[in-house]
């Protein structure tokens, strides 16, 4: 296997974990947040609004958008990594 196709595939895996990595956590706080522990949470208010709810409404959102450039910044130094910049 040439050099450069061994630098590409170690560029896809490295990608592919920060993938999962990121999914995972937005999956914990839209799906595990907003549903599954929302009693739990719900015994938290925020602004008037039960934390269950909150998150479920607005958090996951809040989340996701910060994860994005979280991924943006980790795909920047990946690239510098691999010379892709």
């Amino acid at each position: 296997m040439s050099d450069k196709k061994m630098k590409a595939t170690a560029y896809w895996k490295e990608n592919v974990k920060y993938l999962f990595l990121l999914l995972t956590i937005w999956f914990l706080v839209s799906y595990g947040a907003g549903i599954l522990f929302k009693d739990a949470l719900n015994t938290i208010k925020i602004g008037g609004f039960k934390l269950g709810f909150w998150f479920a409404q607005q958090g996951s959102i809040y989340v996701f958008v910060i994860l994005i450039f979280v991924y943006v910044r980790l795909m920047n130094k990946l690239d510098k990594k691999y010379g892709y910049d």
